[in-house]
């Protein structure tokens, strides 16, 4: 999973990096370049783009495919080891507690 995730990730760098050269051929084009020219490079940037936000749609399925399995293992950890749960819930509160406190002591 972390290897496909990965590769999406590389995909969707390499596709922003696409889009933002055909802008700055565009912005260059612009300054004193004829319309057809900016109009032939228009639907390279439009491809580009389409194809980073579908792999940033990809990378968004795979966080979120990740987050809930993550969840779904704590859920069964909580419910084979309660009492465990309880005890880690407690510490880390205490934990958090200190140091909230230490934060306010020092003002």
């Amino acid at each position: 999973m972390a290897a496909t995730f990965d590769v999406a990730r590389e995909r969707l760098v390499s596709d922003v990096k696409a889009v933002l050269t055909d802008t700055e051929e565009i912005m260059q084009a612009a300054t004193g370049v004829s319309k057809e020219k900016v109009a032939a490079i228009k639907p390279r940037i439009e491809a580009n783009l389409q194809r980073a936000k579908a792999r940033l749609r990809e990378i968004e399925q795979g966080v979120e495919m990740r987050a809930r399995e993550s969840v779904k293992q704590v859920d069964v950890y909580a419910h084979e080891h309660p009492w465990q749960t309880a005890g880690i819930a407690a510490a880390t509160g205490a934990a958090v507690g200190a140091i909230v406190a230490l934060l306010f002591a020092r003002r």
